[in-house]
């Protein structure tokens, strides 16, 4: 069932429900190649963006923003007023007011923290290895 003054972009996709229904909430806005799997309940106002894909029964609170490339793993909810960065992958339930990124999706500043460790690693490795050389 989609809501008063939805819009969907080309070449998305709303499934029907297996049973129950399919929502779109009023005011939601999905880009285009969007994929949304049966049984998906969708909240009020929400942004969608491009390429992603809410596997089924995944439902959203309202006044959600989902990045592009985003994928769901289905029966989780994303909780109101949530936020999800751009090409994450959402194992789990997003609590409400969240913001999350990564793969699986993590809260974000928890990401951004093990971004810059990861980019640390070589020069670390090559430390200890330098230390280990210099203790044999």
């Amino acid at each position: 069932m989609l809501e008063d003054d939805v819009e969907i972009g080309a070449n998305a996709c709303v499934d029907r429900a297996q049973t129950g229904s399919t929502r779109v909430g009023t005011g939601t806005k999905i880009d285009n190649l969007v994929q949304i799997g049966h049984n998906c309940q969708i909240g009020r106002h929400c942004a969608i963006a491009a390429q992603t894909g809410f596997a089924g029964s995944t439902a959203t609170g309202d006044y959600v923003k989902v990045a592009g490339q985003v994928g769901t793993r289905g029966h989780m909810r994303i909780g109101s007023q949530s936020s999800v960065a751009g090409q994450s992958g959402v194992w789990g339930d997003v609590p409400d007011g969240a913001t999350v990124s990564g793969n699986p999706a993590r809260p974000h500043r928890e990401q951004l923290k093990t971004e810059v460790m990861l980019r640390k690693l070589p020069k670390l490795v090559a430390r200890m290895e330098a230390l280990e050389r210099e203790r044999r």
